[in-house]
């Protein structure tokens, strides 16, 4: 309506300042918050129109769009406490109008998630970043995330390299009765002592031993086991699957 101007913050008006870590570390990992330069005229105009308005805040319901609008009240100067926020999924008439019925305020623990996810950024990336460019090449990144999944993968590949194989062999009977059968496979001897074999010859002699031998089937059970139906299909899982059962590719699903 006539009453409402709307207007976009064009995402997050600020950020940790570039100079030096942009972090305060001494003093309990206090982020140090700076205006980009091409975001100042953005800001300028935002902070013009809340000096005379009331200002709701429509950012995304995530925790980025949570910072976007706490970082608003800070720059232009509204109560955190007191500032309506609402959020909508679909710009429809009856979305936002149900929006605007029911604000809320800055949900502060999600501001808070999004200032410790940038700070361990922040953190991490500054530090490391700059040891891979002497150590291995100049232009690759860390990050809170990709450091310590590279970590994991190099961790197995190293137990992987340091693995020694041992030679092992099964023994499989087939038994049954008249065309009903089935495959037992030998686990242990008569005492519980497990048995796999090292070697052709051994697997051989525990063979020839069992060669003539009854067998009874020492119990039985049954038992009745839920199976849930697979989720209905989102874009990715629906791509995997044409994928696999198909071979198709990611375009030609969509």
């Amino acid at each position: 309506g006539k009453d409402f101007i709307v207007k976009s913050s064009f995402g997050h008006i600020r950020d940790l300042a570039k100079k030096d870590l942009g972090i305060n570390i001494g003093e309990g990992y206090k982020p140090v918050y700076e205006i980009p330069g091409d975001k100042k005229k953005v800001v300028d105009e935002l902070t013009k129109l809340a000096k005379s308005k009331t200002v709701w805040l429509a950012s995304d319901e995530d925790r980025e769009g949570e910072a976007i609008a706490w970082h608003l009240t800070e720059v232009l100067g509204l109560p955190v406490d007191k500032t309506k926020r609402i959020v909508f999924h679909e710009i429809t008439k009856r979305a936002i109008l149900e929006a605007i019925e029911q604000p809320r305020t800055v949900n502060m623990d999600l501001v808070n998630a999004q200032q410790a996810r940038r700070i361990l950024d922040r953190l991490v990336g500054y530090k490391l970043s700059p040891f891979l460019w002497r150590k291995v090449r100049r232009g690759l990144s860390a990050g809170r995330v990709q450091s310590v999944a590279v970590r994991i993968i190099d961790d197995r590949e190293k137990e992987i390299e340091a693995f020694k194989p041992e030679e092992y062999w099964n023994v499989d009977a087939t038994l049954g009765v008249g065309r009903k059968s089935f495959t037992a496979r030998l686990a242990s001897d008569d005492k519980g002592k497990k048995l796999l074999p090292h070697s052709e010859a051994e697997a051989r002699a525990i063979e020839k031993g069992l060669e003539g031998a009854e067998y009874t089937v020492g119990e039985l059970k049954k038992g009745k086991r839920a199976k849930q139906p697979t989720p209905a299909f989102i874009t990715s899982t629906l791509q995997q699957e044409a994928s696999r059962r198909l071979g198709f590719t990611a375009t030609r699903t969509m």
